[in-house]
């Protein structure tokens, strides 16, 4: 089983960029498809996370929505570590920022704590 914890979420202003990283506990974390996942607020990211960006054990990307064209998901699996980098940040791209296998995991005991990012000025 593998086990998250989430890190870089902080408050920036419009228009700036950050890195988010994810460090991966476990096993197999190769073997994964992985993703990140986003909700407004504190959530249950099972239940109620909006899949961000995923990126297959083939290093292959895919976007949702906003983050097309800002943001980029990297993965290193020699270190265990997912990244999403940001650009160009708006005041919607504040949220909670969660790391996971995808598709992703429902119970909330499979998640690891998430990221807060708040983008004001």
């Amino acid at each position: 089983q593998l086990q998250f914890s989430e890190s870089g979420g902080r408050l920036v202003e419009p228009g700036g960029s950050l890195l988010l990283s994810c460090s991966v506990r476990g096993n197999n974390f190769d073997t994964h498809q992985m993703a990140w996942y986003r909700c407004p607020r504190r959530c249950s990211p099972g239940k109620e996370g909006n899949l961000v960006a995923r990126i297959g054990v083939d290093d292959s990307k895919t976007y949702e929505g906003s983050a097309v064209g800002r943001y980029a998901i990297a993965r290193n699996n020699y270190i265990r570590m997912l990244y999403l980098q940001m650009n160009g940040v708006r005041s919607d791209d504040s949220a909670f920022f969660y790391c996971n296998t995808y598709p992703p995991p429902i119970p909330d005991d499979k998640w690891g704590p998430g990221t807060q990012v708040t983008v004001s000025s």
